[in-house]
């Protein structure tokens, strides 16, 4: 029978938090994407996101988003937001609640943004914010960069629209799935000590 307590659940911390520095760079890594949820008139609204950076104390997760997007209107009303990430091969699960600011139009985005590929900085271009209702589908893209990508000149044009949202954790849970009884526990915000919790 294996035995779980404050030193080894650390350990299971400080792994996860080293799958989540890989995924930034490895797209295979399943922690490269994560749902992300908002609130939307007291409903939850969930969406998948590409985690861009991560960063420890405190511990703080960022993702890029369009302006005219809902999750961006939706935490401009209330920013208290969750992360939920899976590894299905692994099969542990991380929990994070979080409270989310928008960065726009600053020394942030202008630095991310000067990392984008052209391929991407298009999708900031699009005509169209994301989610407005179409009478036909149609590409969400400039008619003039269907086929190819904008030149950096541009590409400016969707500066505007860009958005580097951050996401400062609360609290982290773990949980890791076992036939014979799955760990589970929670820490809280500035605090190292483990919460256990029945799963």
């Amino acid at each position: 029978m294996k035995t779980v307590n404050q030193k080894s659940a650390l350990k299971i911390l400080k792994r996860e938090i080293g799958f989540l520095d890989n995924s930034l760079k490895n797209s295979d890594n399943p922690f490269h994407f994560f749902c992300f949820s908002t609130i939307k008139n007291k409903n939850p609204e969930s969406r998948t996101v590409v985690l861009r950076n991560f960063k420890k104390e405190p511990m703080r997760l960022y993702f890029n988003t369009d302006e005219r997007s809902s999750k961006v209107l939706e935490l401009k009303k209330n920013n208290s937001c969750s992360a939920l990430f899976y590894d299905n091969k692994r099969r542990v699960q991380l929990r994070l609640h979080c409270e989310a600011s928008i960065h726009n139009n600053n020394q942030l985005t202008k630095q991310i943004w000067d990392k984008t590929p052209l391929q991407s900085r298009k999708c900031y271009m699009a005509p169209f914010a994301p989610g407005i209702e179409l009478e036909k589908w149609v590409p969400n893209l400039p008619k003039e960069y269907l086929e190819c990508d904008p030149k950096d000149e541009h590409s400016f044009i969707g500066f505007k629209n860009f958005n580097v949202i951050e996401l400062l954790v609360k609290s982290f849970e773990i949980i890791e799935l076992h036939y014979n009884g799955h760990i589970r526990f929670k820490l809280h915000e500035n605090s190292n000590e483990i919460k256990f919790i029945s799963s």
